[in-house]
């Protein structure tokens, strides 16, 4: 019996295990070459009746007719298991088809309830802004398991280094039929490290067994990170647009290159978070939309000026916000637009306001690692290298130094 699924029965005897001139019957399932044997022990078979050709009894006495008729009850009970898969959208297998044929107790965990069980008890571990990218992660993995299994669902007993493997490959050959752009390799990995973390979720519940991670490897590229030099945040400050929405996302972006903020924190921030420090001056006080690690930042003149100039802001008034409501995807759409006025050719996206403080605004002037980790709100100093890069200007003034001490020492 043959389907476009490579789905084949046949039946035969086991002639190694003849006992009293009788051996044990079984029915063979192939799917896509994968092979299983099904013993039904209820029949032994005499070895001088059966054809092996056929997969058959030989002969015309009833008992013979009755042998065949019951072989193809179980042919039609086989064909019907698998249409059953298909039809419910399951993993179409070899052990499922025997699972099913056995009248054995379907296993209830399978890789969407996993991601149900998951999604449930994240939202009190994790912000929207982490578990929307779980949820993304979700539908490539369901596209993923139709594409490549031909089914919606997959027992988590079938997670192994090759489902990893294949999920990995499908990632990297996948092409959106959307705007967006095919993901690079960090991309891949990112999908790949969410898949980890529910499959751990499943080892920590004893929902499996094994950990289909143990032998594979992430590949995590190193990343440039860009940031803007002096030269170009200066640009961006001094450029008069002449249009609404252009100088309130720059003065958003620039209040970041000075402050440390990420998009979702300045889009938070309410006039509460602005306080007085000991020492007269103002303060941002607040925690990160991420981590919600505290986070206190002292205001730098130039973003006590935007501060200012948006204290009776009608729409920011509104939503009880230091800054107007508006969109991350609109924002770094209109970045784009204001790096082009200001003739920057880097890859402007709101992220970089963050990577700029860190080394243009901070780092390149004197401001210890320490001190720059915690305004950002790090919890590890190997986190603030990742964005803190020591640029050449720091680099000069500090072999000048050095060489100043050189010689004086001499």
């Amino acid at each position: 019996m043959k389907t476009s699924q490579s789905f084949r029965i046949y039946f035969t005897i086991k002639s190694d295990k003849e006992k009293d001139g009788k051996a044990p019957l079984y029915v063979v399932v192939t799917i896509n070459k994968e092979k299983c044997f099904i013993a039904l022990k209820q029949k032994l078979v005499n070895l001088n009746i059966w054809d092996f050709g056929k997969g058959a009894a030989k002969g015309t006495k009833s008992e013979i007719k009755e042998l065949n008729a019951y072989l193809e009850e179980v042919r039609l009970k086989l064909g019907n298991c698998y249409k059953e898969l298909q039809l419910k959208g399951k993993l179409i297998n070899t052990r499922s088809i025997k699972s099913l044929f056995l009248g054995e107790k379907e296993e209830a965990f399978t890789l969407s309830s996993l991601m149900s069980y998951h999604n449930e008890t994240a939202t009190s571990d994790l912000k929207w802004s982490t578990l929307k990218h779980y949820y993304v992660t979700q539908r490539y993995l369901k596209k993923f398991l139709e594409e490549h299994y031909k089914a919606t669902d997959i027992y988590l007993r079938e997670l192994n280094y090759k489902f990893v493997k294949d999920f990995e490959v499908f990632l990297r050959n996948h092409k959106p039929k959307d705007h967006q752009k095919p993901l690079n390799n960090n991309g891949v990995m990112k999908h790949i490290i969410r898949l980890k973390k529910m499959t751990n979720l499943a080892l920590n519940l004893h929902w499996i067994d094994a950990d289909p991670f143990a032998t594979y490897k992430l590949k995590i590229q190193k990343v440039n990170r860009e940031q803007l030099s002096e030269v170009e945040l200066k640009a961006i400050e001094e450029k008069k647009f002449g249009i609404e929405r252009l100088e309130m996302v720059r003065d958003m972006f620039v209040f970041c290159c000075y402050t440390g903020l990420s998009y979702v924190d300045v889009s938070n921030l309410e006039p509460e978070h602005i306080v007085t420090g000991a020492d007269g001056d103002r303060w941002i006080r607040t925690c990160r939309e991420k981590t919600l690690i505290p986070v206190i930042v002292p205001l730098l003149p130039k973003a006590l000026v935007i501060l200012d100039k948006y204290k009776d802001n009608e729409r920011a008034l509104y939503d009880e916000r230091v800054f107007p409501k508006i969109s991350n995807q609109k924002v770094n759409s209109y970045l784009k637009e204001i790096a082009d006025r200001c003739d920057i050719t880097k890859n402007v996206t709101f992220h970089i306001a963050r990577h700029t403080f860190a080394t243009t605004v901070t780092l390149s002037n004197g401001v210890p690692i320490e001190t720059v980790s915690k305004i950002l709100g790090h919890t590890k100093i190997t986190t603030t290298q990742i964005y803190a890069k020591v640029v050449e200007r720091k680099l000069k003034e500090d072999m000048d130094n050095l060489r100043l001490r050189i010689s004086k020492n001499k």
